[in-house]
C-alpha cells in the first residue's frame, strides 16, 4: 500500500499490490483481520510516514479495505473450485 490522493486532493491509503508506485510503501497481509487491526491501531500513518497533522485530519484507507475484501473473495472462490472449504 502507498499514499495517494483522492479526487478532492486529500491523502488516502491506496493498494499497491505490485509494489510499483513511487514513494514510501508498506506491506499489509491481505486479510480482513490484519486490515482491521491496522485501522484500530491507526498504523497506516506511521507505516507510511504521513505527517501527524494529515493523519489527525483523517487518512482514508477504504480503498485498501475494498481491495482486501475482493482479494479474500477471490481466494475463497478458488478454494471452492478446487474442492476446499473455508470451514475445514
Amino acid at each position: 500500500m502507498t499514499v495517494g490522493s483522492d479526487t478532492h486532493g486529500h491523502q488516502v491509503v491506496l493498494p499497491d499490490p505490485e509494489a510499483t508506485a513511487p514513494g514510501r510503501g508498506a506491506h499489509l497481509h491481505p486479510t480482513t483481520e490484519c486490515y482491521d487491526l491496522a485501522v484500530r491501531r491507526k498504523a497506516f500513518g506511521r507505516a507510511l510516514r504521513v505527517s501527524p497533522e494529515r493523519v489527525s485530519a483523517g487518512l482514508d484507507s477504504a480503498a485498501v479495505g475494498s481491495y482486501i475484501a475482493q482479494h479474500e473473495e477471490h481466494q475463497d472462490n478458488e478454494h471452492r473450485e478446487e474442492g476446499w472449504s473455508s470451514s475445514s
